[in-house]
């Protein structure tokens, strides 16, 4: 069964973990690990993204990141959407 988080407040900076479907090591490989980089950078430049630390793991990303324009929902959104379009 899938588990779901929910934000209770948006303003504040969390710890958010993002997996890869079937535990997939996707992140083994440094070109996939730069994409994720990549996506973050977009997100902070462009989303709103107050980024206070990152750690790729083989088959997930933890992050402790924090929205300054929109709500932190709808930011981890977009960031996955992003992957989504590069894998």
């Amino acid at each position: 069964m899938k588990e779901v988080y929910v934000i209770r407040d948006q303003t504040l900076p969390h710890f958010i973990t993002a997996t890869v479907v079937d535990w997939v090591d996707v992140f083994s490989r440094q070109l996939y690990r730069d994409c994720v980089i990549e996506c973050l950078y977009f997100c902070i430049k462009n989303k709103g993204m107050a980024l206070y630390g990152y750690f790729i793991m083989s088959n997930h990303v933890h992050l402790i990141v924090q929205s300054d324009r929109s709500e932190l929902s709808n930011l981890i959104r977009d960031f996955k959407k992003l992957l989504q379009k590069i894998f």
